[in-house]
């Protein structure tokens, strides 16, 4: 006995709604995985940029450290604070040891805290600008309002008011040193805020 023949007809590829539907979820995975890819890049890059923001002011604040801790007269007998003011601190340090009193001067320019080391020369001897290094240390300083140096006498108890400069130069024996950075004020994780206090151990009359 023979089969009736079927009408219906079936295809083994897929059909139009299927492929589209595919390309859809394909779509969709990739763009979930493009945005991870990208998230995890950014949050690499700011985590590099506060490590290495936070290396900088650290390195900064160990390496002012130690020299306001000893500054001492200059080598032309000029008082060892040679300028204070809210952005800038120069004074004066034998920096290498090799008796000379080298002027020191850190400086905030644009957003960046630089040093500049100037090293006495001539007979008689003088501090000439024009041989002074500038380097810098800090990038990306936001302090905005917030004063970068700020100098107390020897009285200070953590809440006495800083002194204005220049009219008490003489009467300052410790700086505070206050650190913004952020790099885009517009991103995550915020600005690095880092704060050090030094004492002027040679310019200390109250021991």
């Amino acid at each position: 006995m023979t089969k009736p023949k079927s009408d219906k007809k079936y295809s083994s590829g897929f059909s139009f709604v299927e492929v589209i539907l595919v390309i859809s979820i394909l779509a969709i995975i990739g763009a979930t995985i493009g945005t991870f890819q990208r998230d995890v890049f950014s949050i690499n890059d700011i985590i590099s940029i506060g490590l290495v923001s936070q290396q900088e002011v650290r390195q900064a604040f160990k390496l002012m450290s130690s020299q306001i801790r000893s500054m001492s007269f200059s080598s032309i007998g000029a008082y060892p604070i040679g300028e204070a003011t809210s952005t800038s601190f120069m004074f004066y340090d034998d920096i290498d040891n090799d008796g000379l009193k080298e002027r020191l001067r850190y400086f905030l320019s644009g957003n960046v805290l630089k040093k500049g080391s100037l090293k006495p020369s001539g007979n008689p001897l003088g501090y000439n600008p024009a041989d002074e290094v500038i380097t810098d240390l800090v990038h990306y300083v936001a302090n905005a309002n917030t004063p970068i140096f700020e100098y107390y006498d020897e009285n200070y108890d953590g809440t006495t008011p800083s002194l204005v400069m220049p009219d008490s130069l003489l009467s300052a024996r410790l700086v505070k040193i206050t650190i913004i950075t952020d790099k885009n004020s517009t991103r995550n994780p915020g600005p690095l805020f880092m704060t050090t206090q030094i004492s002027m151990r040679n310019l200390k009359d109250n021991l």
